[in-house]
């Protein structure tokens, strides 16, 4: 008899940890935590990273309850407050969600069965799909229409991967306030992270008007630096220490 997703993986019930990143984030954090507790596989943790929030995030977060839990920081970016939840975590296995975003129900139970199909496999990737935030007037949903589509599959909130395996790759690297996520998937890359990528939707990445870019657009200037370096370590050429 074949197993459904959800069955097999309630069979062993790997610990698993999400970690969510937070700065002023209260408007829709209550709504990412919920994808992650509704869960067909919920986490064994949640760990919500208050990365210096002047809002009432941190107490959002803390009305939860277990298995929900705060951690807090002061305001030092998103590489920062993941790797602070990476070094709380408990679970063998990590998963990370904006606090912006939505996981699909399934997500985890997918991602974790396919996990026990291939052992050898350290990380699992899926679909993502960019919507607009319903609280949007007609003018800044037609501003952002073009980017209302689904997207490729390489963001960090479509990632399950092994703890083990994250630490073989290092944390996320400070220097980099956007696109952190580039520069650490080019690292794993180069370290031949064995991962597969799930043909289904996992994540649900919300535009709205203070994301991150938008709220920050001088950031977007790191990624041309944040390419080039990659290309050099691939290259085998030595990679300046700076970043601007």
């Amino acid at each position: 008899m074949k197993l459904h997703p959800v069955e097999m993986c309630t069979m062993f019930e790997p610990a698993l940890t999400a970690i969510i990143p937070v700065h002023n984030g209260e408007r829709f954090l209550a709504e990412a935590i919920r994808s992650a507790l509704d869960q067909t596989l919920p986490p064994t943790e949640i760990l919500v990273v208050d990365d210096g929030s002047t809002d009432g995030s941190a107490a959002v977060a803390a009305a939860f309850g277990p298995p929900v839990r705060v951690l807090t920081q002061a305001n030092r970016g998103p590489s920062a407050a993941r790797n602070l939840g990476v070094a709380h975590a408990t679970g063998e296995l990590l998963a990370f969600l904006d606090a912006d975003d939505l996981w699909l129900p399934d997500k985890l139970a997918r991602q974790v069965h396919a996990l026990h199909d291939a052992p050898t496999c350290e990380a699992i990737l899926g679909g993502v799909e960019n919507f607009t935030s319903p609280e949007l007037d007609a003018a800044q949903i037609q501003a952002l229409s073009r980017s209302s589509v689904i997207t490729g599959a390489h963001h960090i909130g479509a990632l399950l991967i092994r703890r083990a395996a994250f630490r073989r790759v290092g944390d996320f690297d400070l220097r980099w306030r956007h696109g952190e996520f580039i520069e650490w998937w080019g690292r794993a890359l180069r370290l031949h992270l064995r991962y597969t990528i799930l043909p289904a939707l996992v994540l649900r990445r919300r535009l709205h008007a203070e994301n991150l870019t938008l709220r920050e657009p001088a950031g977007r200037q790191n990624y041309l630096p944040l390419l080039r370096e990659h290309a050099r370590k691939q290259r085998g050429e030595p990679v300046s220490p700076d970043v601007h």
